[in-house]
């Protein structure tokens, strides 16, 4: 009988910590229709995440007690347009985060790949998220990460009155007698987000170069504000990188973008425009984007989306979305376009 209670008890304790654990897949599924056109030609097809990144994940976490718990994230980038993944050769992993963490009062503490603080910015104050047709080009203008490996990261806790930062390091792992720093990186976002109001700032330095005479860096600084009127939010930009390569001069890129989203019954109309200077060089562009999504549920939406890009002097930036290529479209100098209707599935 006191052997039937132990075990009874052991198996109480174990479904116990059972149901504070969870593991959920989810995933997005978006593709379109779109056309991309340049000055020498047009390339019509079907294209991917032009509302949101496609991917599949696993999530879970696990309450450790004493207001600790442990969680992880893999998350990897699809193509539904042909069924591959997004790595190269067309396979599947986890790039787009592959994160461990402890989390409690103290804030979070995150190990693995991770997306850089400094690109957060580029995405959450651009109406279209950096992504289909109509993203601004703000991130990684020079070669500032969006994402780092090796990283090691702290976010703070999420009862501050509003006010949220992160940290990062990511380690390079070159070999001490190299006097080579590559892929190293640190980076620090602050904000605060309380009602209408979201404000943000961040710095990122990331180290170059795989030998001596390429040794540099890549540093972003960027600010983002948002406000929600309720009838629409407004938002604006400003983001500066600056790249060193050996003993070139550095090169240094200005880009800031003013938008807007509304709602309208069930749906949200999107505007953007983004201007990006290069430091002594003709070579500017200007984007413009506007577009609609119909929400037919919380987990599935119609968009469309149309933008145009104004080069100047030998610039060749192209409109251009996942899975549909703009190369070869277009002549430096001249201007571009493209628009795409889409679905956009949650789960």
């Amino acid at each position: 009988m006191k052997k039937s209670l132990i075990a009874l008890a052991v198996l109480a304790a174990s479904g116990a910590a059972m149901a504070q654990s969870s593991v959920t897949l989810f995933g997005i599924v978006d593709a379109g229709v779109a056309r991309l056109k340049g000055s020498d030609a047009h390339r019509n097809g079907l294209s991917t995440s032009g509302l949101n990144s496609s991917r599949l994940g696993f999530r879970g976490t696990e309450d450790l007690g004493g207001g600790l718990s442990a969680g992880f994230h893999l998350e990897g980038a699809l193509n539904p347009d042909d069924g591959t993944g997004a790595a190269a050769g067309g396979g599947f992993n986890f790039q787009r985060r592959s994160t461990v963490s402890l989390n409690g009062a103290f804030g979070e503490v995150r190990l693995g790949r991770d997306y850089a603080p400094s690109f957060w910015n580029a995405t959450v104050f651009d109406p279209f998220g950096t992504v289909g047709v109509g993203g601004a080009q703000t991130a990684a203008m020079l070669g500032a990460p969006v994402r780092n490996s090796n990283s090691v990261g702290y976010f703070l806790p999420g009862n501050l009155g509003g006010f949220y930062g992160q940290a990062q390091y990511a380690f390079g792992e070159n070999a001490s007698n190299t006097n080579i720093d590559n892929g190293n990186y640190w980076g620090l976002r602050g904000g605060y987000a309380q009602g209408p109001l979201n404000v943000a700032a961040a710095y990122g330095k990331l180290e170059t170069g795989t030998t001596l005479a390429t040794k540099g860096d890549t540093k972003a600084t960027n600010l983002g504000v948002s406000y929600n009127f309720g009838v629409a939010t407004p938002m604006f930009m400003w983001v500066q990188e600056k790249a060193k390569v050996g003993v070139a001069p550095e090169t240094k890129q200005n880009a800031w973008l003013i938008g807007a989203t509304a709602p309208i019954g069930a749906g949200e109309v999107r505007a953007a425009y983004s201007r990006y200077d290069l430091k002594g060089s003709p070579n500017d562009f200007r984007k413009f984007s506007i577009g609609y999504v119909h929400n037919l549920s919380k987990r599935t939406a119609l968009y469309t989306t149309y933008a145009r890009v104004t080069n100047k002097g030998a610039a060749n930036n192209l409109v251009s979305t996942g899975g549909l290529s703009a190369a070869g479209l277009n002549t430096a100098g001249r201007n571009t376009s493209g628009i795409e209707f889409g679905v956009r599935h949650s789960f």
